[in-house]
């Protein structure tokens, strides 16, 4: 047989034999694939604002789920503050002497005691007055003791009316000196212990005079240098500045409109550059409005027992308004809007289901529900988002 013929014979047997082959094999997909269609047919479409997702797929989209309940809303307000100290415990330490500074025996930021010495004044008017007090209490007592001896006199009949008259006038004299003397002391302020203290005093400390400390507190300023002249004309007074800071006042620059619902005794929030929190209340709301800013002056106090709150430093305060007790409060962050309107996700045995809810009154946190839920029901509060994603996506037509 020739080759070519031979050739011909052989392709026209092998398409033969696909195809008879071929129809099973169509039979074979067909039945590999109609139970896959089956099986998709069978599985009910999901309804309309469900979103199917098992525990495990919850889960690893990381949302939240709470249990819906009563709670408190609250308002809150915030605004700008600046730290001070209380003006009820800051005290300017002067000099109430013409001298010269001798000694200062605290710097800044040193701790100081109620009635502690932290300065030195040497002062020739001190000394003059304190001679004239010990020279005024000598005479005192010499006077004291002739009036005691004329009197004595007197009263037994041995000296005359006029003698002893005139020792009672001279005694007087003195005691009238005397006091004027301590006054005098008194005005520059020396204690009655300091005076107390005076017969027994080295002469070379007459001219000393001690500056004490008003209160305890910190020192904050310091005014002069050791050797400055200070209490004269043109000379400086203040020697220290001196505060203290266990209690602070922070003050508010509060927008006008927001004004009216402050009261004195609201709770205000501030933090620190740390990042810690303070709790205080406000003690003075202005009603005097700040021309230039529109704004109210508030100042509210707060505890500083360790001193992380600096004077001067800027911060940011919330400041609580009224509360109010709510059937059914949601985070914020659980509201979804969706077409206009706001919802949740419930959760359900096969995953989430939208509730178009009504909302009332809320604050920056928390919102309240007045219907669309009941109590107890579980709602997504995290990522929200993803489930309205995944909405959007079955609300698109197929092709």
């Amino acid at each position: 047989m020739p080759p070519k013929r031979f050739a011909f014979l052989v392709a026209l047997l092998a398409s033969l034999a696909i195809g008879a082959a071929l129809p099973s094999l169509f039979d074979a997909i067909r039945t590999r694939i109609a139970p896959d269609r089956q099986s998709q047919a069978s599985e009910p479409a999901p309804a309309e604002g469900e979103v199917r997702l098992s525990p495990a797929q919850i889960e690893t989209s990381n949302i939240s789920i709470e249990a819906v309940g009563p709670g408190d809303i609250s308002r809150q307000l915030t605004a700008p503050g600046a730290v001070k100290p209380d003006p009820d415990k800051i005290a300017r330490v002067a000099a109430k002497v013409t001298g010269v500074v001798e000694q200062l025996r605290k710097r800044l930021g040193d701790s100081v005691a109620r009635n502690e010495t932290i300065a030195i004044i040497d002062s020739r008017e001190v000394a003059e007055a304190k001679s004239e007090y010990l020279a005024a209490l000598a005479n005192f007592e010499l006077q004291n003791v002739l009036f005691q001896r004329e009197k004595g006199l007197f009263e037994k009949k041995i000296t005359a009316e006029q003698l002893f008259l005139k020792a009672k006038a001279i005694f007087m004299e003195a005691k009238v000196k005397l006091d004027l003397a301590r006054q005098k002391l008194a005005a520059l302020d020396m204690s009655e212990q300091e005076i107390a203290a005076l017969p027994s005093q080295p002469i070379a400390e007459l001219r000393r005079k001690e500056i004490r400390a008003p209160l305890a507190g910190r020192v904050i300023e310091r005014l002069v240098s050791v050797g400055q002249p200070v209490g004269g004309e043109g000379q400086a007074k203040e020697l220290y500045v001196i505060a203290d800071l266990s209690v602070v006042e922070v003050e508010l620059a509060v927008p006008a409109a927001d004004l009216s619902l402050l009261r004195e005794g609201q709770e205000v929030r501030v933090q620190n550059a740390e990042g810690r929190g303070f709790e205080g209340k406000i003690t003075f709301v202005n009603a005097m409005i700040t021309r230039e800013t529109r704004s109210g002056h508030v100042l509210a106090r707060f505890d500083n027992p360790d001193f992380a709150l600096r004077p001067g430093s800027l911060l940011e305060a919330e400041i609580s308004l009224k509360q109010a007790h709510v059937k059914l409060k949601v985070p914020r962050s659980a509201v979804m809007i969706i077409d206009g309107k706001p919802n949740v996700f419930v959760r359900t045995a096969d995953g989430f289901a939208k509730h178009e809810i009504e909302l009332g009154r809320g604050d920056d946190g928390a919102v309240e529900v007045v219907s669309g839920l009941t109590p107890g029901e579980e709602i997504a509060v995290s990522n929200v988002f993803l489930l309205k994603a995944e909405l959007g996506k079955q609300s698109i037509p197929a092709e």
